[in-house]
C-alpha cells in the first residue's frame, strides 16, 4: 500500500510450509540510497526499527510486513513516519486499532519525572 513517504507491502504466510519464525511476525525494511547519504538512511532505518518493534503486538503472529522507504522519508519525523506505516497497515487489514494522537515517543517526553 503506498503512502506519501512509504510503501508497505504485507503478507499472511502459512506457519505449517514455514521453517523459521513460526509464530512470529517479521518486519523488513528497505531504505535505498535514493533516501539519502549513509547518515540519513541509517536514521530512517532506525526510526522505522523503533516504529515496528512498537506495533510488533498490534499486527497478526503471521505477518510478514516490507517496508520501503521512499526519498521524502528522510524529512519526516518519527511521528509522520509512526501515522503513515500505521495508516498502510490499517488500509491493508493489519492493523485495527485507531492511531493515537501522540506516538510514545511524544508522551514519553511530557511524562513526569
Amino acid at each position: 500500500m503506498g503512502r506519501q513517504d512509504l510503501v508497505v507491502h504485507a503478507f499472511t504466510r502459512d506457519d505449517v510450509s514455514s521453517v523459521f519464525s513460526v509464530g512470529e511476525s517479521r518486519f523488513g525494511l528497505i531504505v535505498s540510497k535514493a533516501v539519502g547519504p549513509a547518515v540519513t538512511r541509517h536514521r530512517v532505518a532506525r526510526r522505522l526499527r523503533h516504529i515496528c518493534s512498537q506495533l510488533l503486538p498490534e499486527v497478526p503472529e503471521t505477518a510478514d510486513i516490507v517496508i520501503r522507504a521512499l526519498p521524502g522519508a528522510a524529512d519526516l519525523s518519527s511521528r509522520d513516519l509512526h501515522r503513515q506505516v500505521r495508516s498502510g497497515l490499517k488500509k491493508l487489514g493489519y492493523v485495527n486499532a485507531p492511531p493515537t494522537d501522540r506516538s510514545p515517543v511524544d508522551a514519553s517526553r511530557n511524562a513526569p519525572s
